[in-house]
């Protein structure tokens, strides 16, 4: 994929974020976008990083660190958006600047013990399965407030959070079902101290769904470099 494609498609993306910010009434500088990349070629990360693109969502740890030793960008930030697996804790904790699929306690105490002591605390997000489906992780809804009662006791981590991926929905009413039922969790579970002031959610698919119901972090893949070259 060329240059101009996508600084094309970059532009495209945000032009949909700031039509809908628009819409409620919000301000667009509020809501980032999180460039997937995972399973895209490097060429393809370094020529949106060249169009002002800074983060990068990535789900697959060795792909992951494949791409953050090559590209050594100014500014660059690193997501990691896959299922943490208990083998896999250090190299995140080592090498990612955020964690959005947090939802074990043991995976949130490795975390924070294997983070690097001169990083910087590892920005988490609490994922919800407001669904409930097998196929994918994610805490109950009832279940959150006691994981995030844990990680406000580890210092190497700093919770901003919730995230949630929910089902396919036909149209915009009920895309914004689920994420109206995480941004009043978010509203539940914020304090002074954690204000939460993270909501990742939305997709190429129903970004503009999620940005009515208050998304802050737009997760978009396909929109910003087209299918994966590669599965």
């Amino acid at each position: 994929m060329t240059q101009e494609t996508i600084d094309t498609r970059l532009q495209q993306v945000q032009s949909r974020i700031q039509a809908v910010a628009a819409r409620a009434g919000r301000d667009p500088a509020t809501i980032a976008l999180l460039a997937v990349s995972k399973k895209q070629p490097l060429a393809a990360i370094a020529a949106a990083h060249e169009a002002g693109q800074r983060a990068f969502g990535e789900s697959y740890v060795q792909e992951a660190l494949d791409k953050i030793t090559a590209l050594e960008a100014p500014g660059i930030e690193w997501h990691f958006i896959g299922r943490v697996q208990s083998n896999k804790t250090r190299q995140i904790a080592a090498h990612f600047d955020w964690v959005h699929g947090l939802c074990s306690p043991d995976h949130a105490r490795r975390l924070n013990d294997q983070r690097p002591a001169d990083a910087a605390p590892l920005n988490v997000c609490i994922q919800v399965n407001l669904a409930g489906e097998a196929s994918k992780a994610g805490l109950a809804p009832e279940q959150a407030a006691e994981l995030l009662a844990l990680c406000e006791t580890l210092p190497a981590l700093r919770v901003r959070g919730l995230m949630t991926l929910p089902p396919p929905a036909e149209d915009e009413a009920a895309q914004r079902v689920p994420f109206r039922a995480l941004r009043a969790l978010r509203d539940t579970l914020a304090s002074a101290a954690t204000p939460l002031e993270c909501l990742s959610m939305g997709m190429s698919g129903d970004l503009e769904a999620a940005i009515l119901e208050g998304s802050t972090l737009v997760r978009v893949g396909t929109a910003v470099f087209g299918p994966r070259p590669y599965n």
